[in-house]
């Protein structure tokens, strides 16, 4: 079996069969890692699917991924979102990998991950600008030579024994469709981000509340080309800056219940 493709789940019954349909041609294996709190029918839709599920208890992001490392059989594993989806050529790439029919040379044998650029949708709307393109993902993995640092609780890039190359085909990723789940997603984003600060010794200063905000909108929006995507792009950019400033509260608030 040369290819595992592992989607780590919770509840995710509307996305999880088109993401599973879209890898099911170059899988040896589909295994769903699924939090034991989900509650809707997305067990059942991975099964219907030929996927393997795995129950687990939630422990962060990275921990799911190292479990998910540990319970597959590929020599190659992929990661993908319940919400992304392959393209064609992405398919056509990593089978070429998974196979080892990509013409290498040796100054290349020693590539053991990949990273995978990403179209990122927002309510139905490709978006270029505010770093969300090609926003790079490590995501294709040699098994045994790839670990997670599991005191990063969000935002978690695997550290590898060997070397990374980078693929052309894309993943897209059905990122938000309601604003409402976008603010979702970004307050826990910030509580895990400010949870794991704390971990690595980090404390909040007054001056990181009032300027990191403003820090981040302006990489987001000017440096980084959020203004391209219009109105759109005025509303993630300032959004992300709003939840930079949840972050350092929620930081702060971690103090005391620590001293």
């Amino acid at each position: 079996m040369q290819l595992s493709v592992v989607i780590i789940a919770r509840d995710e019954a509307r996305h999880i069969g088109e993401a599973l349909q879209s890898a099911r041609g170059i899988a040896g294996e589909l295994l769903v890692l699924l939090d034991d709190r989900t509650r809707d029918e997305t067990a059942q839709i991975a099964l219907a699917h030929g996927a393997r599920v795995v129950r687990e208890p939630w422990r962060g992001f990275a921990a799911q991924r190292n479990r998910a490392l540990d319970v597959c059989q590929g020599e190659w594993v992929l990661f993908l979102d319940a919400d992304e989806r392959l393209s064609a050529e992405l398919a056509a790439e990593i089978v070429q990998i998974a196979d080892c029919r990509l013409p290498i040379d040796r100054s290349q044998s020693a590539i053991v991950g990949y990273w995978i650029p990403r179209h990122n949708l927002f309510f139905g709307q490709v978006v270029r600008g505010g770093g969300w393109y090609p926003d790079r993902q490590l995501r294709l993995l040699r098994r045994t030579q790839a670990r997670y640092d599991e005191t990063q609780l969000v935002h978690e890039v695997a550290t590898l024994d060997g070397q990374a190359g980078a693929l052309d085909g894309h993943l897209t990723h059905i990122n938000i469709e309601q604003i409402g789940e976008f603010w979702r997603k970004q307050r826990s984003y910030a509580i895990q981000e400010a949870q794991t600060l704390f971990l690595a010794g980090r404390r909040a200063r007054w001056r990181n509340q009032a300027g990191a905000p403003a820090r981040e909108f302006l990489r987001r929006f000017v440096q980084l080309g959020g203004w391209r995507d219009g109105r759109l792009g005025l509303l993630l950019c300032g959004t992300l800056a709003f939840f930079e400033l949840i972050k350092f509260v929620h930081l702060k608030a971690l103090e005391p219940a620590f001293k």
